[in-house]
């Protein structure tokens, strides 16, 4: 194959703001689409496409050629970035709008096959635009820790994008209503369509009540699987919660329900994460 370096500029300059659009704020693990790589490759000059030869190397068994492959390309990043777009710029409840410092849209992993989902952002996330970050949030990381995943191998959004507002001279966060979560429900639907998670978690009744639409009790649901639109639903205590009933048995419950989505997802559980929060004998 002769050297052809403009060829390869060419190629190059097309792939590059593929992967840059792709890595932009979703943090995706980069995938170019089968045409982009193999024009790449073809327009390769000689000397990227095997190392210099040396005497002893004329000697050695020819290596077979491993073609460069690709993921398909679904089509997803495009429509996720499209998404967040208008998810940020959302004006359909005035009120939150005019108190909000901005809209957190969700953070993680667009191919997650786990999904957690929360009722709403509070003060630490509306400051620095991402779910699960104060207390609770590190309460939550542990979890996923516990579970042998991290923050980047899943999912995390909120049935409320924006913080409820809160009245004057009063202070920290207040219960979604009814109303606020039916107006943002379609925003959190469309992720879940797009990132197509195999199990979602919904950490607290707020965040069961927001995705179901209608009243029920943690005592009569937790632990017990649930169905959104297709998709298996955990619902599980908040990691809040946990931050005040720190007792053995209320985490072991809490860890029950994970060790069960677990199950459900085929990933492997070790004999110590079995024995996680049990009481000693």
């Amino acid at each position: 194959m002769s050297a052809n370096p403009d060829a390869f500029q060419e190629a190059l300059e097309a792939t590059l703001p593929i992967l840059q659009s792709m890595t932009k704020n979703l943090r995706p693990k980069p995938k170019a689409t089968r045409t982009s790589l193999e024009n790449l490759k073809a327009s390769l000059p000689s000397s990227f496409e095997k190392p210099i030869e040396t005497a002893g190397d004329r000697h050695k068994t020819p290596q077979p050629v491993i073609p460069i492959t690709s993921d398909k390309d679904d089509g997803r990043l495009g429509k996720l970035e499209i998404l967040k777009k208008s998810i940020l710029t959302c004006t359909r409840c005035p009120h939150l709008v005019a108190s909000r410092t901005q809209v957190v849209y969700g953070v993680g992993n667009p191919y997650a096959e786990l999904l957690f989902v929360g009722e709403a952002p509070g003060e630490e996330e509306d400051l620095r635009g991402e779910p699960f970050i104060g207390k609770a949030g590190q309460l939550l990381t542990k979890i996923i820790g516990a579970m042998e995943y991290t923050r980047d191998d899943i999912f995390i959004a909120n049935i409320l994008k924006c913080r409820p507002d809160m009245p004057d001279r009063e202070s920290g966060n207040r219960k979604p209503k009814p109303a606020e979560m039916a107006t943002c429900l379609p925003w959190l639907t469309q992720q879940i369509e797009l990132i197509k998670p195999k199990v979602i978690v919904a950490l607290g009744l707020t965040a069961v009540e927001g995705l179901l639409g209608e009243p029920c009790t943690m005592r009569d649901i937790r632990g017990k699987w649930l169905d959104y639109h297709g998709v298996p639903l955990m619902p599980t205590y908040h990691p809040a919660y946990l931050l005040r009933n720190q007792t053995l048995a209320e985490k072991r419950k809490v860890w029950e329900d994970m060790l069960l989505v677990l199950e459900k997802l085929g990933r492997p559980i070790s004999a110590k994460q079995q024995g996680y929060f049990l009481e000693k004998a």
